[in-house]
Order: C-alpha cells, then structure tokens, then sequence
C-alpha cells in the first residue's frame, strides 16, 4: 500500500511500530506521534485502584463541596441532598463507564477518539471546545488553590502580611507568589506524563479521604453528633423535587468535561473489569461519602452559628490550633492539584498535540497549556461573573451535544466497531475522510442541539431549564443524528496493535 499522502512515513518510535508498517496502514505525520498513538494492550498500567484514586480526589473538589453546600443553602436537607448526589452519581456511573469502555477498546485519546464522528479534521472542533475550557479553570483553579496557600504562609509566617497587602495586576505579591510556586510544581508533574499523573492521584486520594473524614468527625465533635437536618428555610412538595432533580442534573453537568474525554485515562487500563470496579467505588459510593461530609460539616456549622458555609476552606481557616490548620490547608492543596491535574491539564495538553503532531509532544503541548493558562491571568476571569457565565457556561453547554453524538455513532450506529488505523490516515479513500476530513452529518446534529442548549443555559427566560442544559443537547443531538447518520456502508473492527505503541507516558 501507498505511503501518507503528505510524503514520507512518520518515524518510527522507541519500542514502537517500524516505519515499514506505519506506512502499509498510509499513516500520516499530521494525525499521528507517539503521544496520539493507541496505547499497546500488554504493559497497560492503570487498575481498578487507578481509577477509583481518580473520583477519590475529583469528587472531593473544593468546587464540588462549593455545589453541594450550595443545596443546603437552597433550602435541601439531609436526605434531600444525598439523593439529588445519588441521582446524578447513577447517572454519572453509566455514562462514564460508557465513555470509559471506548478507550479502553481503542487505545486512543479523546481528540483521536472525536475522528470517528467527526471526521480527521472535524474532530479539531470537538477536541479545541474541550481544551478551551480546561485550560481556563486550569488557571482558575490554581488560583484558589493559591488563595490556600497564602492563608497558611500568613499562618506560618504573619511577617509576610505586607506582601499581601501590595497589588500588582488583579494580585497581591504573596498571591504573585504562590500562584507561581503552584503552577511551577503542575508544570513539572505533568511534565513527566499521564504515568506520573498517575502515581500522584494514586497518593493523594487516600490522604484526602482520610482528611474530610477527619474534617467530618471533628465537627461532628464539636455539635455532640446532633447536626441541623436543614435550615430554617427548608423546601417542600414539587419546589423540593425540582431541585432534587436539578442538582443531580447539575451533578452530571459539573462532569460534562469527564465524560467527554474519559478516554484520555481509560486508553491505559488493564482490563474492562478495572472501569467497572474503579467507577463504582469511585463513583455511587465515594459520592455517597462525600454528601455524608457535606452534610456532617454543613449541618454542624448551622448548628454552632446558624451560618451557611461555602467551602471546607472555611471551616479550615477557622480552626484555632496553627499546626492543625497547616495541616488541613496542606491536604487541600494536594486535593486542587490533583484536580487540576485529571480534569483541567490533560485536556488541553492532547488538544494541543492533536492540532500540531508533528511539532508538539505530550511535554511540550503541558507547558503551552500552562503558559496559556498563566498569562490569561485567571483571578479576573473568575471576578469576572461575564466570563463565568457566558464563556465559560456557554462553551460548557456545547459538551452535551459532542457527547450525544459521539456517543450514538460509537455505540449505535458502529455498534461499537472502529478501523482504529483508519484514524490516522488522510487518504481520501480513508473510513473518517468522509468529505474533505468533516462528517458534516455529525456536524448538521451537534449545531441545531448546541443552539438549544445554549439558550437553556444562557437565556434567563429559561433559568428553569439552565439545570439541564446538558441533557438536553445530549439528547437532541443524539437523536438528530440517529435519524441522519449515514448507514449504507459497511463497518470494520480493525484493532491498532501494528501501530500501537507502550504506554512510556
């Protein structure tokens, strides 16, 4: 067979396919490097363990537990708040282990993955609206990890309160500070590769289990074990369902990101059984820990003062004892850059190796990330309730519709089947050439859907249905193309092994 289109065959890899073979499959430099290849079955790393670590220290955000108290602040109660988290964790456990399932079979990332539906260029849409995104709360969320920080140097060293007393650009000096040190010690972990990523989670999530419990019960403490059930503005009847329902649409909307590129991680797993177990101990029953928390440090604190907290951080910086509260203040930034690592570096780190294989490698294309991420200067995008909402929102609500339509090709209308090689090839005769490299079906769904979701979640006439914005784009756009999708055409299961490469990263 005849070489890529685009001149000679990529060079071989370390330990990885020979030029000879990359060139019979008519791989092109353009879509593949060593970084966007299928990961290689033998010497897959991640476990069940790997995977459970991931939603150990994901779902115990300071972000997460920011949406959850809000419920109690809403009026929701005890039990109120664990089902509307149990909804949207059932929820949660289905979908990403769909998603889970796809990298595992293909060995491939998330924007490889988009090729599929979307087609070898077309897919640069999918893969550019989910980086976009992560790379701004990247900068978000070492912000407020930084803001952590600067309460236990203060703490540690009440001399340096006149750095944070100077402003420069939005910030104070200790906040120049401490922004940087975070973002430096980011840029270096995730220098080294999702291996890495995959050895911190592995020992964060413990100690942030063991420190929210040990949060929990000190509160707990501290009221004798009698909590507030809620407050004393409590829902009731069909306004208490609707939120019910709402925060566990809002629950999976949070994880809109994940379930879109879930692939990035499972691509590594061992076998299907180590999604099955991880999800589940990571997901319903981590997630039911979590509302226990929330609900032990919530209704505690209302009890003590009747004040609604926002955050652990607040009940953190309240703690008397210096040495604990270094500690405390520790363990929750070790819990943020876990965060940031999974849901907000990865990301944009493969969107950017997918736009440019032939110049950028996993190492080069994190550092970008984090440059971009850093000179956004992301403490205004986050005074900024303009950005939040409408940038932020608005790109949020096109993930829904990408999922339903990835998500429909895959797993209805290929039935799961894929000529994984295919995926690298611009050939015009190529399986996901379709025309001129866009499947402009799948296109034709996921416009109409994001229009809808985009007003759910923007246009307040509408805040009613801001809540599932994300479903409904799911849903329209999946049906859409259900109806239109093209099926005269026979497809192939073609495994990437000839082309695989080990996963070194």
């Amino acid at each position: 067979m005849r070489k890529s289109e685009t001149g000679e065959a990529p060079a071989p890899t370390r330990l990885g396919p020979s030029a000879e073979q990359l060139a019979a499959h008519r791989i092109s430099p353009r879509f593949y490097n060593a970084d966007l290849a299928p990961a290689r079955k033998e010497g897959r790393s991640w476990t069940a363990y790997s995977v459970f670590t991931l939603w150990a220290n994901d779902v115990h955000s300071l972000g997460n537990y920011g949406f959850a108290l809000g419920l109690f602040a809403l009026g929701l109660g005890a039990w109120q708040i664990l089902v509307a988290l149990l909804v949207g964790a059932a929820l949660l456990f289905f979908l990403l282990t769909l998603s889970g399932f796809m990298g595992y079979k293909t060995g491939v990332p998330y924007p490889v993955m988009s090729r599929i539906s979307f087609g070898i260029h077309g897919a640069q849409l999918a893969a550019s609206v989910r980086g976009i995104v992560a790379i701004a709360w990247f900068g978000i969320q070492t912000y407020l990890a930084s803001s952590v920080l600067n309460v236990m140097l203060l703490t540690m060293f009440p001399g340096l309160q006149s750095w944070a007393d100077a402003e420069f650009l939005g910030l104070s000096g200790l906040g120049w500070f401490s922004f940087s040190l975070l973002w430096v010690i980011q840029v270096i972990i995730v220098s080294y590769g999702m291996e890495m990523i995959r050895r911190y989670e592995a020992i964060a999530g413990p100690i942030i289990l063991v420190t929210f419990l040990a949060l929990a019960v000190w509160m707990l403490i501290r009221v004798d074990f009698s909590i507030a059930w809620s407050t004393e503005d409590a829902l009731s009847g069909w306004e208490m369902w609707m939120h019910i329902l709402g925060g566990g649409a809002l629950w999976v909307s949070i994880y809109g990101t994940f379930v879109l590129n879930f692939s990035d991680f499972t691509r590594a797993a061992k076998k299907r059984g180590s999604i099955i177990v991880g999800n589940f101990w990571g997901i319903p029953v981590n997630m039911l820990v979590f509302g226990l928390v929330v609900i032990s440090l919530a209704g505690a604190q209302y009890k003590i003062d009747g004040t609604v907290i926002t955050s652990p951080a607040d009940i953190v910086q309240s703690i008397g004892n210096p040495i604990l509260l270094v500690l405390a203040s520790l363990s929750l930034l070790l819990l943020t850059v876990a965060v940031n690592l999974m849901a907000n570096f990865v990301a944009p780190t493969y969107a950017l190796t997918n736009l440019f294989p032939r110049h950028l490698n996993f190492r080069s294309a994190a550092i970008i990330s984090a440059v971009i991420g850093f000179v956004i200067l992301p403490w205004n995008l986050y005074d900024s309730p303009v950005v939040i909402v409408y940038f932020l929102g608005g790109l949020g609500a096109l993930l829904g519709p990408l999922f339903g339509v990835i998500m429909v090709d895959y797993w209805v209308v290929r039935k799961t089947k894929v000529n994984v090689p295919q995926l690298y090839t611009e050939a015009g005769d190529g399986e996901y050439f379709y025309h001129r490299g866009v499947n402009w079906r799948a296109i034709g769904a996921f416009i109409p859907a994001s229009a809808i979701s985009l007003v759910f979640a923007l246009v307040p006439a509408f805040s009613g249905f801001s809540e599932f914005s994300w479903f409904s784009g799911a849903a329209i756009a999946a049906l859409i193309y259900f109806v239109i999708a093209r099926r005269d055409f026979t497809f192939r299961e073609v495994d990437g092994e000839e082309i695989a490469v080990p996963t070194h990263h």
